[in-house]
């Protein structure tokens, strides 16, 4: 690993804050991990709106309870679980798909709810660490052409 890579994993495990996926995510996993940081990854790869996102989001953190499409349930998972922690929590929006036309408007609430939860962490001697790898946007739909979730797996 190099010196550049380590610094932004010590800081981003002392300060929380977001980080580029790509660029660092097998290097911060095992770090993060070995540290105590609750490691979850949010499937968004079939999500098209705000509320899938926080479906996807509630299933990676393990969150007990279903959480409306606002953005302060958002937040309130997200706190709750942190609280749940002793270090931390790392996640990660695996396939967000922010260009569809659904998520487009919301990116701007998404992302002040994950900072919001930065600051919520420090303030409670926790770290939140996030980053969104992100997949452009869904393929246009085929007319004539109905597709479910089985699709994928057969």
């Amino acid at each position: 690993m190099s010196q550049a890579v380590n610094r932004q994993i010590q800081r981003l495990l002392k300060s929380g804050g977001s980080f580029e996926p790509a660029e660092l995510r097998v290097a911060l996993e095992p770090v993060a991990i070995e540290a105590g940081v609750q490691w979850g990854v949010a499937d968004c790869s079939r999500a098209r709106n705000r509320s899938a996102v926080f479906r996807a989001v509630v299933k990676a953190v393990d969150y007990p309870e279903f959480i409306p499409g606002k953005f302060e349930a958002l937040y309130d998972c997200l706190c709750d679980t942190l609280l749940d922690q002793k270090v931390g929590l790392v996640l990660i929006f695996n396939a967000f798909h922010s260009a569809d036309e659904g998520l487009e408007k919301d990116m701007e609430g998404i992302m002040q709810v994950l900072n919001d939860t930065i600051d919520f962490a420090q303030e409670n001697g926790r770290v939140f660490i996030y980053g969104i790898e992100n997949a452009g946007r869904h393929p246009d739909a085929d007319p004539g052409v109905v597709h479910n979730w089985s699709d994928a797996h057969d």
